[in-house]
């Protein structure tokens, strides 16, 4: 499965690619695309990660919005009140847990420390995409010094509360300590945006040396759970030859073996990935996202059909996970069987409550529809997906095709005329 929709300057595609959903993001004050990936093995991981941490600040964690970018660049930022923004480079570069754990928790002084307040509270109740949108042209989240103090002396706090060690923050200080050196051009983005001090390094040192929980070792399962998500998005975002030769065939490890059996998937070579995959559920027959890997190879290979019980599967173990209920309802639609219509939308229905900002899902949606003959809500959703991919004009024409034919007065009636009225706004 691999859809692309485009949009000038600003919303430029979205990409399903399997188990990720990535939003691809460029404008004409950005230097580069920017993609957001959406997993929910990965999202899942990082809040696994940060609740403890954020409960440790008093911070509502039902709040926690998880968003990860597709950059290679060591960063990571909050933004619009409880939204957390981490770039792969930064996760595929933590050895441990424990390092992404200290980097969070120094956003999270961010936070708790009002940091920033004006920004935030501008970008309140924006999409991901508008806040990254509104960075972009200009409005930059650079902290002071004493701002990074601050935020450091509460990240120990919120650690030694949630009872991690502090060794993974102050190894991350270490790690920016060495690109200090180098020109601004070549500098991880990061260290444009957090000043870094011999103090703040100073302070964490000290705090390791004499805090009792230095030594405490990460909690297995949040290791391993760090190692699978590490795997997984080296599995997707490099490239194949460059994942084997990492993980190697010898290495028998959980996260080896999920790393290669996605290289395989991307190389095509299907039996071997299934078999990685099958290996694993042996050993682990409750893993919902390895079901969920194993529908997106076989849909992959266009073996859809074949697709459709692993994502069951999967959704039996995690009824809640949208994004894995938009690939089944892929399935059941691409398999043209008359008699998984009905399914595929009210899984698709389901879905668009949680994850009403993916085009694909609309797009998806008026497939379905058509299906079963209802044209008026074909026409909403496709209105649905060009205002997310900014077609105004189209958006529009299809809201105003859909108000024809829907009931007026009818809660879908009513959207149609939102989304006509969005539409004729810049």
């Amino acid at each position: 499965m691999l859809v692309r929709f485009k949009r000038p300057k600003t919303l430029s595609q979205l990409l399903g690619v399997f188990c990720f959903v990535l939003i691809t993001l460029s404008g004409p004050t950005s230097a580069k695309a920017v993609s957001f990936i959406r997993d929910t093995e990965i999202e899942n991981t990082i809040r696994l990660f940060s609740s403890p941490i954020f409960e440790a600040a008093g911070l509502n964690i039902a709040d926690i919005q998880i968003h990860i970018i597709s950059d290679p660049a060591l960063n990571a930022f909050v933004a619009a009140g409880q939204r957390l923004f981490i770039n792969t480079g930064l996760l595929m570069r933590a050895e441990h847990a424990g390092q992404v754990i200290g980097v969070i928790a120094h956003e999270t002084g961010h936070i708790a420390g009002g940091h920033l307040v004006r920004l935030h509270e501008r970008l309140r109740g924006s999409t991901a995409r508008a806040v990254l949108t509104t960075l972009f042209q200009g409005v930059a989240a650079s902290y002071t010094r004493s701002m990074e103090q601050s935020a450091d002396q509460a990240a120990v706090s919120f650690l030694d509360e949630a009872g991690y060690s502090g060794k993974g923050l102050a190894e991350f200080l270490r790690t920016l300590s060495k690109e200090e050196a180098l020109s601004t051009g070549d500098q991880d983005i990061y260290l444009r945006s957090h000043p870094l001090t011999r103090d703040r390094i100073k302070f964490m040192n000290d705090h390791v040396a004499k805090s009792k929980l230095s030594d405490k070792p990460m909690p297995v399962d949040v290791q391993q759970a760090h190692d699978r998500m590490r795997a997984k998005l080296k599995g997707f975002v490099n490239k194949p030859a460059r994942t084997l030769r990492e993980y190697k065939a010898d290495d028998p490890s959980f996260s080896a073996r999920y790393a290669r059996a996605i290289a395989f998937k991307k190389l095509h070579r299907i039996d071997e990935s299934l078999a990685l995959i099958d290996g694993l559920l042996a050993e682990a027959p409750n893993d919902p996202f390895l079901y969920e890997l194993k529908g997106d190879v076989l849909q992959d290979a266009n073996r859809v059909a074949e697709s459709i019980p692993p994502y069951e599967k999967a959704l039996e173990i995690l009824p809640w996970a949208a994004l894995i209920r938009i690939s089944l309802a892929q399935s059941q639609l691409e398999a043209k069987d008359p008699a998984l219509g009905d399914a595929a939308l009210e899984n698709l229905l389901d879905a668009v409550r949680y994850e009403p900002d993916i085009p694909l899902l609309w797009r998806l949606l008026a497939t379905a529809y058509a299906r079963s003959g209802d044209q008026a809500n074909v026409m909403l959703a496709l209105a649905e997906e060009a205002m997310l991919a900014g077609k105004k004009s189209e958006a529009q024409q299809r809201a105003a095709r859909a108000l024809e034919m829907l009931p007026e007065g009818s809660a879908s009636w009513r959207r149609a005329q939102d989304i006509q009225n969005a539409a004729r706004n810049k």
